[in-house]
């Protein structure tokens, strides 16, 4: 040893003692060896608590107590020192309850000599080097258990251990985060099982390919159940550790790409738009040369005929179409962004006022008109007779959309796009806006029907009934003044296009920073209701991260069923206004008969105008989406500070 020995002699005779301290000095190896003595049960623990010792001799006679219950208590405190146990008998019994009790050895006082003091000292050592050896191996893999544990437990992704027969034997918590489900109820279950359809068989044929290559790593892609009954897609790594002792499964660890789809999916539908684009611009350039000729030579023609010229009818009728001709070219052009635009500092209220005459000769008369412009609203970048002809398209879709009559609102006002919108849609600069926002009472569109809307001669009228270039021309004439378009719709339940348009004073983009939102002082819960999954998901988000509990529900039904089952109050409920089997409007009338004090806040890709007029009564707590994460936190502090419903 680097130091000298430390020896604890503990006997309530200090001849005795003094005596075994000599024989430690004499036995050899330890002759400048530090030994102390305790003459009692309780100097001994006291001197065991003050100082380290690597060997201790313990008398089995301790007055009161005795040498083995010392040892225990000396166990129990965590205290590991080797011990040997003495004493004047030497009973059988004695021995081993002393070797059960932990002690290195035993000795007999009546045969002690300096030799046996000195092999039982050796020994004794030997066994606590030993025993320090295997704490601290055992240490070292509770850690590496604990470290490994807290990884896999606080691991975005989710692992899975399979058996032979694909069933689940282990998941990691995170599948509650992914998933919804709970460890416990899908442990038993079949992998397959919780697969979109489609994708079944595929990870079927991987898995039995796993079972016959041990250790190769295999790669798939999957949709899998989520417990409101969607589906995640995700990436994953098969392995098949069987045959290994420590593992014995087929590992499945899957990583969510729902999201990363889904901005793919985003670029690629910019991608096919900017190809279609290029190639009708490049066709309506070459038919715009050709009708120019065609046109020309007509028109040269007809000077050359008599008013009461046989053919002249026949050149007016081919003059009509090639003007028609040339009208759809325009229309290519500028949904191939290849128009000329003069952009200018332009007033949108001005433009949508200018407009609104000409919008009720047009609309007809069973199609009611309502403008909503906010005051004070900055100058846009843009060319207006384009952004004009932005209004008028958007108008007469709308009136196509509402053939038996209906209500037409034009709204504007200044919007952020922020950070967390953008990261979202994939060619968003994020900023402030002017948006136009146009909404009809109509008959809504479908989701597979809005996917396609600003394609250029998609169409959902009869044939014959339109070219399908309206909305496309919309469509380049927002992206080539620098702006952005998202439509928002329901079935049955009307449309709303909201146009963002870029600033013509750069100056008035620079807004303060906001002041900081006032942390929660309860711990207050809100009722979060709202289908699409992926806005409940960050509406929840936000929320506990500004402190809220958060409790969510995927419809109006399944809300009423957690506000039963919640024992605590609901200070908050923010519903989504369009839902399967029940609205947002009746959800607040149910939960308020029963819980009188919660407050309620509406959320609706519908302006809050639209949604007035439509849904709720003027004056209800309103957000309209897409909202900023601060402007959610923000509206949400309001209403539960303020003093009524």
């Amino acid at each position: 040893m680097t130091r000298p020995l430390r020896v604890l002699v503990v006997d309530d005779s200090g001849e005795h003692a003094a005596l075994v301290g000599e024989m430690v000095h004499s036995a050899g190896s330890w002759p400048d060896a530090t030994v102390d003595q305790a003459g009692s049960y309780a100097a001994a623990l006291e001197a065991l608590d003050r100082r380290a010792y690597d060997l201790a001799f313990f008398d089995y006679w301790l007055g009161a107590e005795d040498g083995l219950r010392l040892l225990r208590d000396v166990r129990e405190r965590g205290i590991h020192v080797p011990v040997i146990l003495l004493t004047g008998h030497g009973a059988e019994d004695v021995a081993v309850d002393a070797m059960k009790a932990g002690a290195a050895d035993y000795l007999s006082k009546t045969n002690l000599t300096v030799e046996t003091i000195g092999r039982a000292m050796r020994h004794a050592i030997a066994l606590g080097i030993g025993e320090q050896q295997k704490r601290a191996a055992e240490r070292a893999l509770r850690s590496s258990e604990e470290r490994f544990r807290a990884l896999v437990e606080n691991s975005w992704e989710v692992l899975l251990l399979l058996d032979v027969e694909g069933r689940i034997t282990y998941t990691t918590p995170s599948i509650t985060r992914q998933f919804g489900w709970r460890p416990e109820q899908v442990i038993g279950s079949v992998l397959v099982d919780l697969l979109h359809a489609e994708d079944r068989r595929p990870v079927a044929q991987k898995l039995s390919a796993a079972l016959g290559r041990p250790g190769d790593r295999m790669m798939t892609e999957a949709r899998i159940r989520h417990l409101d009954g969607t589906y995640r897609s995700m990436d994953a790594i098969v392995v098949n550790r069987l045959p290994e002792p420590a593992v014995n499964a087929v590992v499945f660890n899957a990583r969510d790409i729902t999201e990363g789809r889904r901005l793919e999916e985003q670029l690629r539908q910019s991608q096919k738009m900017e190809a279609v684009g290029r190639l009708a611009g490049g066709v309506a350039h070459d038919f715009n040369n050709l009708l120019t000729a065609i046109l020309g030579y007509c028109n040269l023609a007809l000077d050359d005929l008599g008013p009461k010229d046989p053919s002249r009818r026949d050149l007016e009728e081919i003059r009509d179409a090639g003007e028609r001709a040339a009208t759809l070219t325009r229309q290519l052009l500028a949904f191939s962004r290849r128009q000329m635009l003069q952009p200018e500092p332009t007033d949108l209220n001005g433009l949508v006022q200018q407009t609104e005459k000409m919008l009720h000769r047009i609309l007809g008369e069973d199609i009611e008109l309502i403008t909503a412009l906010a005051p004070g609203l900055p100058e846009i970048m843009a060319d207006p007779a384009s952004i004009e002809q932005v209004i008028v398209s958007l108008a007469m879709n709308a009136r196509d959309a509402m053939p038996s009559g209906g209500r037409l609102i034009l709204e504007t006002m200044v919007s952020e796009l922020d950070d967390a919108y953008a990261d979202s849609h994939a060619t968003v600069l994020p900023g402030l806006y002017v948006m136009l926002a146009v909404t009809d009472s109509g008959e809504g569109m479908d989701a597979a029907t809005r996917s396609r809307i600003f394609e250029p001669f998609f169409t959902t009228k009869p044939q014959g009934k339109g070219t399908g270039l309206g909305l496309a021309t919309v469509y380049g004439i927002v992206k080539q003044t620098g702006g952005y378009i998202w439509v928002y719709s329901e079935p049955a339940h009307g449309t709303v296009f909201k146009v963002y348009l870029p600033l013509a004073d750069a100056a008035y983009a620079a807004v303060a920073a906001p002041e900081p939102l006032p942390a929660s002082r309860e711990r207050e819960t809100i009722l979060l209701v709202e289908d699409e999954e992926a806005v409940r998901s960050l509406t929840a988000e936000v929320l506990s991260r500004q402190g809220f509990e958060v409790i969510d529900a995927q419809d109006g039904v399944e809300a009423l069923r957690v506000a039963h089952s919640f024992a605590g109050p609901i200070h908050l409920l923010l519903t989504d206004i369009v839902m399967p089997h029940m609205n947002g409007r009746d959800l607040a009338e149910k939960l308020i008969a029963v819980r009188p004090d919660t407050k309620v806040l509406f959320m609706s890709g519908y302006t809050d105008h639209a949604v007035v007029h439509r849904e709720l009564s003027a004056g209800a707590p309103f957000l309209q989406k897409p909202f900023t994460p601060d402007a959610l936190a923000r509206k949400v502090r309001t209403l539960l500070d303020g003093a009524a419903h």
